[in-house]
């Protein structure tokens, strides 16, 4: 019988015991011993946590930093900060040992803004830390602290987590070292969250608080799954951990060259909605929608177009545009990837070969959207000429510009804001105004949208 089984069979056997009548019951012997049979399961159950802790938080450390005080609230937003009054903020979060000579884990956002880092080690030592390097990317971080003997965390495969498993977290929430805490891996792949450009996440129900950030998410077999990085509100019951199979690749090449160099396919894409599916006649969830092609990147010198959809990689089919992600960025960069594409409803093959992922800046602010009557598609576009539209950092060249989307119209619920520009109309490349009108008469709409650097896709119909 599993750990897993047994489990349950303690509350089958509790009911057993304690939930029939007296005439069902075989006799006081009989009661007595079903008792004592779940209390020896309960008893296993408990030592597995306990067994759990004691294996892994000698591995766990408490990470403590200062920072400029304009910075406190930055690092109070994350884990929390003592000593209002002092002209440095304090904050504190956790991290995992990776070697015995002190090379240790953590997450970015613990020591990004960090002027000083101090590592409070198991065995009550303090000493302060070198940063290696970081990725904000994944946000995860490297320090490094003169020590022997520590002793390593040992990692387990998170893509090969099941779903409903127990799992534990350690850290220092609001300060209070080797907190443990229970709970169960909740989902896998969570991504969309839109805190970090990299996202993978393991989700828990096991309570992560401010502190906990950079402490291990663990199996029962006191191997680490995840590293703690981020929470959805407080108390909420709902905390997310980068995989360990991210973060082991990550945290090899920071200890290796001190940054992070991934691989990228030099295309931007986004899920096929069923909307979108029905626009371009295919089926939803078959793939990554390609809606833009890097001039500069990998993809361009495989004939990829916008309006592709990238259905496997390396014979591993895709979902959305978060499986795409996931696979490229497990490749090395340099390597020849394989794959699938679908245009225009017919399959093809093509080989692309990845190279490094260039440095992204942060998305521009949203900007706030007018409240004007809802009418059509809810949109209104006007024609910008080429200087205007240099001046404001597009191409110089005329294109068509939303410049009002009704709240809860089809425009609104497609995602498209104020200031997007309109680089395709239903097939229709760089449309006027008057195209776009017309384009809408039909009572579909699919346009391809440029906002800062970005292109997508958004569906629409009456």
């Amino acid at each position: 019988m599993s750990f897993y089984t047994r489990a349950f069979a303690v509350a089958f056997t509790a009911i057993a015991a304690f939930g029939l009548p007296a005439s069902a019951h075989a006799g006081p012997a009989a009661d007595a011993a079903q008792i004592q049979a779940s209390t020896a399961e309960a008893r296993r159950l408990s030592d597995g946590f306990v067994a759990v802790a004691d294996r892994v938080s000698p591995s766990v450390v408490q990470i403590d930093v200062t920072a400029h005080d304009e910075k406190a609230d930055v690092l109070s937003h994350f884990f929390g900060r003592a000593g209002r009054d002092e002209p440095v903020a304090r904050a504190m979060g956790s991290g995992i040992v990776l070697s015995p000579d002190g090379t240790i884990l953590t997450n970015n956002h613990v020591v990004e803004e960090a002027l000083t880092i101090n590592v409070r080690l198991r065995d009550g030592r303090y000493l302060p830390a070198a940063l290696v390097g970081r990725d904000p990317a994944t946000d995860l971080a490297v320090v490094h602290v003169d020590a022997t003997g520590l002793s390593p965390v040992k990692f387990a495969d998170s893509d090969a987590a099941r779903v409903g498993e127990w799992v534990v977290a350690i850290g220092s929430p609001f300060g209070l070292g080797y907190t443990v805490t229970a709970g169960v891996l909740s989902a896998k792949g969570r991504g969309g969250i839109g805190m970090n450009l990299i996202e993978d996440y393991l989700q828990t129900d096991a309570s992560i608080n401010p502190g906990n950030s950079g402490g291990p998410l663990c199996n029962l077999q006191g191997e680490v799954l995840g590293i703690n990085t981020m929470i959805v509100g407080r108390g909420q019951g709902i905390g997310f951990a980068v995989p360990s199979s991210i973060a082991l690749r990550v945290a090899d090449q920071i200890i290796k060259t001190g940054r992070v160099s991934r691989a990228w396919l030099g295309v931007a894409v986004q899920d096929v909605t069923p909307e979108i599916a029905a626009a371009l006649n295919t089926t939803a969830g078959s793939g990554a929608l390609v809606n833009n092609v890097a001039p500069d990147g990998p993809a361009r010198g495989s004939n990829l177009r916008p309006g592709d959809i990238i259905a496997s990689v390396g014979g591993r089919p895709l979902h959305d545009a978060h499986d795409l992600i996931r696979e490229t960025i497990a490749h090395e960069v340099g390597q020849a990837v394989a794959l699938e594409i679908i245009r225009a409803g017919k399959h093809y093959g093509t080989s692309v070969t990845l190279t490094e992922r260039p440095e992204r800046g942060p998305d521009p602010p949203p900007v706030k959207q007018p409240v004007v009557p809802r009418h059509g598609m809810g949109l209104v576009v006007r024609d910008l000429p080429a200087d205007a539209a240099a001046q404001r950092g597009f191409p110089a060249k005329p294109l068509s510009v939303l410049t009002q989307v009704s709240p809860g119209s089809a425009a609104d619920r497609a995602g498209l804001r104020v200031d997007d520009a309109i680089v395709e109309a239903n097939g229709v490349t760089d449309p006027t105004s008057s195209q776009v009108s017309d384009a809408a008469k039909t009572g579909s709409l699919l346009l391809r949208i440029k906002r800062g650097d970005a292109f997508f896709y958004a569906a629409m119909s009456r």
